[in-house]
């Protein structure tokens, strides 16, 4: 595979701080039952890395600690590491709401016929990815047969609450492109989620998020492959929109590896971009207990732009229409 730091670490993207601490988003592990070809993660069924018990009781003892709003689980597939259960359980024991960042087809994988229910017990948000509304292209980013479970995967969650507005459970589906272009407009293509789900299948969803392929790991080396990677990273620097700064996710946002180091975002952890703490080059989540971090130099490179081209990106979906 193709290493794509090389190519983004030169960059004039503007320096950011961060704010005071909002999320912390938790990478459980690499192993994954899916393959996709947008995966910035790199995840696979036959990735074996996940989280020791020793750094899932640093992250506890974290949330308790700070009194942490919002603990973000993803991978991988976060449902398949042993103790997801457990850590669920034990951040909302402390008050914290939980995000699963679930692909759907995991609700319907042997062992987990009753992780959908587990998840409305705990009142756990749910962020699904379904990066297109036809068979077709799902099938062809995912892999066959992935656009049929996911849609009876959200049909489980449909019959337990999710989606439902009066129920307080949370079902967000996730679109990503399937190439190298950025995302349409977000309001849009939820209209057009809402009618096509809907009409065909009954399906009810809170809200959808559009999120931009990043140019690393798994889709990156694809753009090198391709001969495509610096019209992509033309497109997103020409699509530069600086008033979504004040919006990018890791201004309050911190992520966290299989292993406990940190970083500023998800995408950084991938490119191996550490946190800027003194003294610390490779800081983990134990060392910042105590530690505050509000006002300190987030790290930049250029699949920044990513985030911050057109109407915005963030785990959270657009930034602005």
């Amino acid at each position: 595979m193709h290493a794509t730091l090389p190519l983004l670490a030169a960059s004039d993207f503007p320096a950011i701080s961060r704010r005071r601490l909002g999320t912390l988003q938790v990478n459980l592990g690499y192993r994954c039952n899916q393959a996709c070809l947008h995966c910035h993660v790199n995840a696979g069924p036959t990735r074996t890395e996940m989280m020791s018990a020793e750094t899932l009781g640093d992250v506890v003892a974290f949330i308790r600690e700070r009194g942490t709003p919002v603990l973000d689980l993803t991978g991988g597939a976060p449902e398949l590491h042993p103790a997801f259960r457990d850590l669920v359980r034990a951040a909302r024991a402390l008050g914290t709401h939980v995000i699963d960042r679930c692909n759907l087809t995991v609700l319907s994988e042997p062992g987990q016929e009753d992780l959908a229910t587990f998840l409305a017990a705990q009142r756990v948000e749910v962020i699904a990815s379904l990066p297109c509304y036809t068979e077709e292209l799902v099938d062809r980013q995912r892999g066959e047969g992935v656009y049929e479970r996911s849609i009876t995967g959200i049909r489980q969650l449909n019959a337990l609450g999710y989606g439902d507005p009066d129920s307080g459970l949370t079902l967000n589906l996730v679109y990503n492109p399937q190439g190298p272009t950025l995302p349409p407009a977000q309001t849009k293509l939820e209209d057009d989620y809402r009618r096509v789900l809907g009409d065909t299948f009954g399906i009810r969803f809170n809200h959808l998020f559009t999120l931009a392929n990043m140019p690393i790991q798994r889709f990156g080396s694809t753009l090198v492959s391709k001969g495509q990677f610096a019209g992509y990273m033309a497109l997103l620097r020409s699509s530069y929109r600086p008033e979504n700064l004040d919006a990018v996710m890791c201004r309050s946002l911190l992520s966290v590896d299989w292993q406990g180091h940190v970083y500023d975002c998800d995408f950084n952890q991938m490119l191996g971009l550490p946190l800027a703490v003194a003294g610390r080059p490779k800081a983990r989540l134990a060392d910042l207990v105590g530690r505050d971090l509000e006002g300190t130099a987030i790290a930049v490179a250029d699949h920044c732009y990513g985030c911050t081209a057109g109407q915005g990106s963030s785990c959270g979906g657009a930034l602005a229409e």
